[in-house]
């Protein structure tokens, strides 16, 4: 699948990794045969159907989603983006990977995508679809200065995360959460229930910026990648 050609660029075979979704502006070089035409992760298109807030709902998912090429054919192709720092993520049946739009390069395209609500997402049942799911998302964004939607990935194959600073990998598992500041945190992978939650009263927060008043609480069993930096991609 993915191979690190160095601490910033990934290369990929397209036709063995059966097509590849990549971030558009991503692709550096190619080799062979290789076909490019526009992909739309499902979840991400503003025609949801319903009232009012619905639709404000959808226009918010599509708007924060990165656009994406799909590559297919016979060739490799190189891809890379700003000088970020890139990882690759294996995928294993039965493990999720929830990443920031922003902060995905590329996957493999026999992965199931669609997209989720960062306000509460993964194991229990963390109500992150919906309408709920996006009016939580829309706060949270708003507090945290984070993008209010994020993508989930599923099935067998990889993806590539970038970051600035590189990456830091935090093992969740046991008792108590890894609690992560919303703005620095990348991907969770495996099963890992993420939840935003008010480190501080409204008292508290008044005449300060969000900051580390909000913290994104990480439970269950997984990864979670942090990037060494609080600043947006």
């Amino acid at each position: 699948m993915f191979e690190k050609v160095n601490g910033k660029v990934v290369k990929v075979d397209v036709a063995q990794a059966g097509g590849v979704v990549g971030r558009t502006g991503a692709m550096l070089f190619y080799s062979g045969e290789v076909f490019f035409s526009p992909h739309q992760i499902p979840g991400a298109s503003p025609g949801m159907r319903g009232g009012g807030l619905l639709q404000m709902a959808g226009r918010m998912m599509a708007g924060e989603h990165e656009s994406t090429m799909l590559a297919r054919g016979n060739g490799v192709v190189h891809y890379g983006f700003a000088g970020l720092e890139v990882q690759v993520v294996h995928m294993q049946p039965g493990a999720t990977l929830r990443v920031e739009a922003s902060r995905l390069l590329a996957n493999t395209a026999n992965l199931q995508a669609s997209v989720v609500s960062v306000a509460s997402s993964g194991g229990g049942g963390g109500g992150g679809g919906g309408l709920m799911g996006a009016l939580r998302g829309a706060a949270a964004g708003v507090a945290t200065g984070q993008g209010m939607f994020t993508t989930q990935l599923t099935g067998q194959g990889s993806a590539v995360l970038l970051a600035h600073g590189g990456f830091l990998e935090l093992q969740v598992g046991g008792p108590n959460p890894v609690v992560v500041d919303p703005q620095a945190f990348v991907a969770a992978y495996g099963n890992v229930h993420t939840e935003l939650k008010s480190a501080m009263s409204w008292r508290d927060a008044v005449g300060r910026g969000a900051g580390e008043a909000m913290q994104l609480h990480c439970q269950g069993q997984g990864v979670v990648y942090v990037q060494a930096s609080e600043e947006k991609l």
